[in-house]
């Protein structure tokens, strides 16, 4: 055993103590840790290939058992006040603040990604549930002026059970992400995190029972998504799903969805476009463009994949890209040095070499990467160079297809309107940027390109204030900012009649 592996079990180890007392890892239902009762499941350290724990399938009992206890819990939620709601949401923040460490190695071990990337992430997630604090006691209706004698108005109601599902890239990020507004609007939320990085979501169940929170509000289930999650997915109990992943999955559970009448929220992929006009400052535009695809080995759905360049300044501006790929730190994310960790799982390793080689069969070149790195702390795992090709072609698969890993593809444009017309040829529609020093061209291109997050001179900026949300096939309904509050909460309309003597409209009234 290596050093780096040392190092790993032992901090492994500590980190777990907090969450996990006995050492067992199971679901988070109704205050408690419950083991599964169906098969193997084995975690993979992403640096190593290695497994490091092992763990049971949840299975149908601990989804029902767990659905049950959010019944219960949304009912003892929802009859507290407001305000009441809204510090034990801001005391979740504060017990994630207060195990930064922790859950940060967790999430590093787990998904593999740099700790110089989780601790930001885990500060992120306190963000996240101390702004949807501030909003608890601020949810109110409106009284409409009817034409009638009627007091009319409405009341925002959650919905109930809320059932979400959530991707291996950012386990913790993505859970707080939706955690948090489904608790602020008044629901209990049963959250299905990958299967292949289940620990830091568990661990905010177990946080949120010291914050106060009922058993029950929260419930996290460790297991595979054909088992575990259909069963939460299409259990009577939900009343809204919410998923963060492929198009291809989301497709499918929605469709399971509406044969229950249950609507969704889907997060899909993206293929955003990156665009660098002439006139930009290309160095800001430079870093820009790495952080847009190669922070967290480009494991994002809003990694600015397809880098369009103005083809005036295309051979300059490709020449300073392929020096930066070649001078990141690619390495152990336990290295505070290491700027791209490896890929995740060994499935998604290989989907990114499959696109890479039917890239170069098309005809595209690679200018840097699109190997292993060197031995070292790399010499097993997931890792990747951060790739850069060349001679791409919009029409290519490796601009078409999400590839999900540290490799852009840089396609030459002319014009502002070629520009536009690259950027929406694709089935996506998430995010993208353009960097220019023209600002009348900037906010054209913003209003001319379809995504639902779009920047200008900057990349990869979002905030919980900020909705987030894709077009086309990137997915339907908001997440975080106001927008995605009220995904989780539903309008009643209340009638009151005030008149001393109404009028009968119908029926018979004895004298």
């Amino acid at each position: 055993m290596s050093s780096a592996d040392k190092l790993m079990t032992r901090d492994y180890a500590k980190a777990m103590a907090p969450f996990f007392a006995d050492g067992v890892v199971g679901s988070w239902v109704n205050g408690a840790i419950m083991p599964g009762e169906g098969v193997d499941i084995e975690l993979i350290d992403p640096a190593t290939g290695k497994a490091f724990l092992t763990f049971k399938d949840a299975g149908g009992d601990v989804v029902d058992a767990a659905m049950k206890a959010a019944v219960a819990g949304q009912r003892v939620w929802w009859a507290m006040t407001a305000a009441e709601r809204g510090r034990i949401l801001w005391k979740i923040g504060a017990q994630v603040r207060d195990h930064l460490e922790q859950l940060a190695l967790l999430e590093c071990v787990s998904a593999g990604k740099p700790i110089r990337d989780t601790r930001v992430e885990v500060l992120k997630v306190a963000e996240m549930f101390e702004y949807y604090a501030g909003w608890a006691d601020k949810l109110h209706g409106d009284v409409i002026p009817v034409p009638t004698s009627h007091l009319n108005y409405t009341r925002p109601e959650p919905y109930g059970v809320v059932t979400q599902v959530t991707p291996w890239n950012a386990p913790i990020f993505t859970a707080g992400w939706q955690l948090a507004p489904a608790l602020c609007a008044g629901n209990a939320a049963v959250l299905k995190p990958s299967e292949m990085t289940p620990l830091t979501s568990v661990a905010l169940g177990v946080l949120s029972k010291k914050a106060g929170l009922p058993d029950g509000v929260i419930s996290v289930l460790a297991g595979l998504g054909h088992t575990t999650g259909v069963a939460a997915t299409t259990h009577d109990a939900t009343r809204k799903v919410v998923f963060v992943g492929s198009p291809k999955t989301g497709s499918v559970i929605a469709a399971q969805a509406a044969q229950n009448i249950v609507p969704c929220v889907l997060e899909l992929g993206g293929k955003s476009a990156n665009i660098v006009f002439e006139d930009a400052d290309l160095k800001r535009a430079l870093t820009g463009a790495q952080a847009a695809i190669f922070s967290g080995a480009g494991q994002s759905c809003v990694a600015g994949s397809r880098l369009l360049v103005q083809r005036s300044v295309l051979d300059q501006f490709q020449e300073m890209l392929v020096t930066g790929a070649n001078h990141i730190p690619v390495g152990d994310p336990l290295d505070t040095a290491t700027q791209i960790g490896p890929i995740n799982n060994d499935a998604q390793y290989q989907t990114v070499n499959r696109l890479i080689a039917a890239g170069r069969a098309e005809g595209a070149e690679i200018l840097a990467g699109g190997a292993r790195p060197d031995g070292g702390a790399c010499a097993d795992g997931y890792f990747l160079r951060p790739t850069v090709l060349g001679n791409v072609r919009n029409d290519m698969s490796i601009a078409r297809d999400e590839i999900f890993g540290p490799v852009v593809s840089v396609i030459p444009f002319d014009d502002e309107a070629e520009a536009i017309a690259i950027a929406n040829d694709s089935k996506f529609g998430l995010a993208g940027a353009v960097w220019t020093g023209a600002v009348d061209r900037a906010h054209r291109v913003a209003a001319n390109v379809r995504a639902g997050t779009f920047w200008i001179n900057s990349y990869k900026t979002i905030n919980v204030m900020s909705p987030f949300g894709g077009f086309a096939h990137s997915g339907y309904g908001r997440s975080s900012g106001k927008e995605g509050l009220m995904e989780y909460m539903q309008p009643k309309s209340v009638w009151t009649e005030t008149a001393a003597n109404p009028p009968v409209a119908f029926g018979y009234a004895p004298e």
